[in-house]
């Protein structure tokens, strides 16, 4: 939600950047009198480090979407701090914007954050992850179980190709606080429990990583590997799970046998998939989510009634149905990695470096 601690850095100062040209600039998100006769909307992301997508690909294509529209729009990154999510969501609320488009920290943090614009006759939008008991007006994001299935099959099909007999399969989920989470594993074990069911597979230790945190994830992983030596696969709920768990796996000079999932399809899993570390991500089309969130937001803020959001998903805790609208999800491994560069998700240039150039090469990257 996708390196060293040098590019980690850059992806940091790029989102301080992103963030301030969005946030403070007006000139950047629409001006003139097209601006002042539409409502401005507020954007709130969630953090830069559990996945570069947030410093990156969604400020990128939020921006160009309402600049597009000529719709003012204010896009700030909360950087995991839940009370600094309130607090910009107090301003954005104080300004008067019309829309208001969440990625929540949680579903408490969100939902207050929901409550508050709702009082004030703010429209709202849940991006990428619903807000538990929340109400919101919109869902957008990706078919969440989908994605869970794509990596579950994917970890199956990396194993059987392995041949190994009933391997050992630890399972490292996402944040226990982000609904997608469950919905991920939801998906995933529906495919790897009828295998633990007969005996294809055997159930190794299973963990949520909080807040997505990597370093956390590489912590926990050493200690299921230090615990049980015969790990034969790893579910990893993204790329930053993936290579954490891969940064243990060449420790211990087991990287390349041990199959390792991922979601989002970072430069960094792409480069771990051209390398044979990762067995397979899963790319969610950013720019396709974005501009989902951002057509209904526009149509909003622009005093019209959004016709796009033709699904309807459940909450589970207040039972409410929510109008949304849910993208489909694509598994990657190295026989299509370049799909993501040809949509131009990532580039050649990010992603053939001169260590993965033969690589790139042999997977018809030109």
């Amino acid at each position: 939600m996708r390196k060293g601690l040098f590019a980690l850095a850059a992806v940091g100062l790029l989102a301080t950047s992103s963030v301030a040209a969005c946030g403070d600039d007006k000139s950047d998100s629409g001006s003139g009198s097209k601006a002042s006769s539409t409502g401005k909307v507020g954007v709130i992301l969630p953090d830069t480090k559990s996945s570069a997508r947030w410093a990156t690909a969604d400020v990128k294509y939020l921006t160009a979407a309402f600049n597009a529209a000529g719709v003012q729009a204010d896009i700030q990154n909360a950087q995991g701090d839940k009370t600094q999510f309130q607090t910009i969501a107090d301003g954005m609320i104080s300004s008067g914007v019309k829309v208001l488009v969440i990625v929540n920290l949680d579903s408490g943090t969100g939902k207050a954050v929901l409550d508050k614009a709702r009082a004030a006759g703010i429209a709202t939008i849940d991006y990428d992850r619903l807000t538990l008991n929340g109400g919101a007006d919109y869902y957008v994001s990706f078919d969440n179980v989908k994605v869970g299935e794509l990596q579950g099959q994917g970890l199956v099909d990396c194993l059987t190709a392995k041949k190994y007999t009933k391997p050992i399969v630890a399972e490292l989920n996402g944040s226990p606080t982000d609904n997608n989470a469950t919905l991920f594993a939801q998906g995933y074990n529906s495919v790897l429990d009828p295998k633990y069911a007969d005996g294809t597979f055997q159930k190794g230790p299973n963990q949520d990583v909080p807040d997505w945190d990597n370093t956390q994830a590489g912590t926990i992983f050493e200690q299921m590997l230090t615990s049980n030596k015969e790990i034969k696969g790893v579910l990893a709920a993204n790329d930053g799970l993936g290579n954490a768990a891969i940064t243990i796996l060449k420790k211990n000079k087991l990287n390349g046998q041990v199959p390792v999932t991922g979601q989002d399809a970072t430069v960094q899993g792409l480069q771990n998939i051209l390398a044979g570390d990762q067995c397979m991500t899963v790319y969610k089309a950013i720019k396709k989510e974005a501009d989902a969130a951002s057509e209904l937001a526009i149509a909003i803020a622009k005093g019209q009634k959004p016709t796009s959001a033709t699904g309807k998903v459940t909450d589970p805790e207040s039972k409410k149905d929510v109008a949304s609208v849910l993208l489909t999800p694509q598994a990657i491994t190295k026989d299509n990695v370049k799909d993501v560069v040809t949509d131009g998700f990532v580039t050649k240039d990010e992603l053939c470096t001169a260590q993965f150039a033969t690589a790139c090469t042999s997977a018809g990257i030109s």
